[in-house]
């Protein structure tokens, strides 16, 4: 490795990309466009997570969290290392995964790619100057290291490995490795798979379940009267939208944690859905796509740099990374110390069946 750029300003890792990775250009907004190749979205199949003793009666193991040796992590492990120190150019982001500073986690990205780099730097939280400290050799506590390596595919004959794409995760070794998808998504569900299995062991595994802290996949606003709104959802359902109100100040889209004292954003960033996007429609996000941000397998005309929103021939699932300072209401630090007061959960009923609205009792909430 001839060159390391360490949390680089967006400028430098626009440059990067543009000389580096194919398909890379600047649109009229401002924004990096970029390609991710053959994956335009996650691989939930391809996931797995080493079976470890120490976190082994922690894990619910089935389909969705799928058992893998220690022996072919260790594989993955050094085959995505070997592939990263044979590049010319590596690319480190640290930050951390939560605003609250007595949950937070500190994460480390190790990535070929600058497209990678700039959508971490607006994903994770972003560290002073000071607190830099905490991801030296010296530091207390090791921070969560993501080994990218995506460009380079996994050994189809590794124990455990169902095609050349791997996405594995170890507890004990607070370490994942990415083979053979370079779609960046996969490093925030990362950050968010680690905060889950963390979260309710916080702050002490012996306190009760209602004194521990609840990571959830919901977006959430506060309003003037402290009024903190929590949106549950899948993909696709409106978490984003809902939550980027011009009359409340958002603290977050996607992953947040809920604890006994209030609700706290695990990210620094946004990842909103493009497809079909207007100014009319979700103005704060439209906006929000300018220098900085980084527009995911959209398409462009390459002479006035002007993006298609409407246009899904490379992939439905169109995105955009940016960093929370870009919404102009946004509580920053994002963290609360006030309880929700409106649970609401999107769904997508494409057969009609639910009412469009529905005001459920604690015990429907439940069920």
């Amino acid at each position: 490795v001839d060159e390391l750029y360490y949390n680089s300003p967006a400028g430098v890792l626009y440059d990067q990309a543009l000389r580096y990775e194919e398909g890379s250009a600047i649109v009229d907004s401002g924004a990096l466009a970029v390609k991710s190749g053959k994956k335009t979205g996650r691989s939930p199949l391809d996931k797995r997570i080493v079976f470890e003793e120490a976190s082994a009666d922690d894990v619910w193991w089935g389909k969705v969290n799928v058992k893998l040796e220690d022996k072919s992590f260790l594989t993955n492990r050094e085959r995505a290392v070997d592939y990263l120190n044979t590049r010319r150019r590596l690319y480190v982001v640290d930050g951390f995964g939560g605003w609250d500073p007595e949950y937070r986690v500190p994460v480390r990205v190790i990535t070929s790619r600058a497209y990678h780099a700039l959508f971490m730097q607006n994903m994770l939280v972003p560290p002073t100057e000071a607190e830099l400290s905490e991801f030296d050799n010296s530091a207390k506590r090791k921070p969560f290291v993501i080994f990218n390596a995506g460009v380079f595919p996994c050994n189809r004959q590794t124990p455990g490995m169902t095609s050349s794409t791997s996405i594995s995760v170890s507890f004990k070794r607070q370490e994942m490795v990415i083979l053979g998808t370079q779609y960046a998504g996969e490093m925030k569900k990362g950050v968010f798979t680690v905060m889950n299995y963390m979260m309710p062991l916080m702050p002490k595994r012996e306190l009760p379940p209602a004194e521990r802290a609840l990571p959830l996949h919901a977006s959430a606003n506060i309003g003037k009267d402290n009024d903190v709104s929590i949106f549950f959802g899948l993909s696709g359902t409106g978490k984003t939208t809902l939550s980027a109100d011009p009359k409340r100040d958002l603290i977050g889209d996607d992953e947040h944690v809920w604890h006994s004292k209030g609700v706290f954003n695990i990210e620094g960033g946004c990842y909103a859905k493009c497809i079909g996007l207007t100014r009319e429609k979700e103005p704060e996000i439209y906006d929000a796509i300018r220098f900085g941000s980084v527009l995911e397998n959209v398409v462009f005309d390459e002479s006035t740099g002007g993006v298609d929103f409407e246009d899904v021939s490379i992939t439905e699932n169109t995105r955009v990374a940016y960093p929370l300072k870009f919404i102009p209401n946004a509580r920053i630090p994002a963290k609360v110390d006030h309880h929700p007061k409106q649970i609401v959960l999107l769904t997508c009923d494409a057969f009609g069946v639910l009412p469009p609205i529905s005001k459920l009792t604690q015990e429907q909430v439940m069920y």
